[in-house]
């Protein structure tokens, strides 16, 4: 069977169409979301809506945690600071609720799903490198665990990384696959990012879509939110 797994879609929703859409077109029945769904862009709640109606699995992100007033944001540089006050304002109720609920993993035989790492998912610990990923790889049973919160589109083995766009999995080995990231890319490439993956023949493909960004850019500006968020989206980064 082969699911869509999507991550760090930050409030945008022109980039969540265009990648439901597609999935729709491809008539794949499964989504499953790592989170994110909220924080830097100007559709909080529609995005949280399409999320909770077209996705079978979905996870607590760090920015969802952050609106919901869970999360110490200290951490947080100042542009993620007022896009997080800025979206607990825009939440409405039962959004609020929504993402209270959500849990920060899920597995089945076949793969594990996280949003940042496997070995403490509440931590929000970022996987950058062969050696993160090292440490990582055994908090895990089954042959992949699925990740975001990077929105770096990337895939670790114990010993190698791999960039390219259609991967097969090699037997006795397990992965770290970062799905990249649908609102808010950050490899250079501004098209939304979110991975296909056969769970019977255990091959991951990457999907890039360009979708109406500069509807999103006005959109971030008219909220009032600052500019450096609407003009990262052009550049993907």
């Amino acid at each position: 069977m082969t699911v869509a797994i999507i991550s760090d879609i930050h409030s945008n929703l022109e980039a969540l169409k265009r990648t439901l859409e597609y999935i729709k077109e491809s008539e794949i029945d499964t989504i499953y979301c790592l989170g994110d769904i909220v924080g830097y862009g100007p559709n909080p709640n529609e995005c949280v809506n399409l999320v909770r109606d077209n996705c079978q699995v979905v996870l607590m992100g760090n920015h969802d945690y952050a609106a919901i007033g869970l999360a110490n944001i200290q951490y947080f540089n100042e542009y993620a600071k007022i896009s997080t006050y800025w979206t607990r304002e825009q939440l409405t109720t039962e959004n609020l609720e929504y993402l209270k609920t959500l849990p920060f993993s899920y597995d089945n035989e076949k793969l594990n799903l996280v949003h940042a790492s496997p070995k403490n998912p509440s931590n929000w610990d970022y996987v950058l490198s062969v050696a993160d990923a090292q440490n990582q790889l055994k908090a895990f049973r089954q042959d992949a665990c699925f990740i975001g919160h990077s929105h770096v589109p990337i895939i670790f083995s114990k010993s190698d990384y791999y960039r390219q766009s259609d991967f097969a999995f090699r037997t006795k080995q397990k992965y770290l696959v970062n799905v990249g990231s649908v609102g808010q890319p950050r490899d250079g490439d501004p098209r939304c990012c979110f991975v296909l993956f056969d769970d019977e023949k255990k091959h991951v493909e990457y999907v890039r879509l360009d979708y109406d960004i500069q509807k999103t850019y006005n959109k971030i500006t008219e909220a009032g939110l600052p500019l450096f968020l609407a003009e990262r989206l052009l550049k993907g980064y």
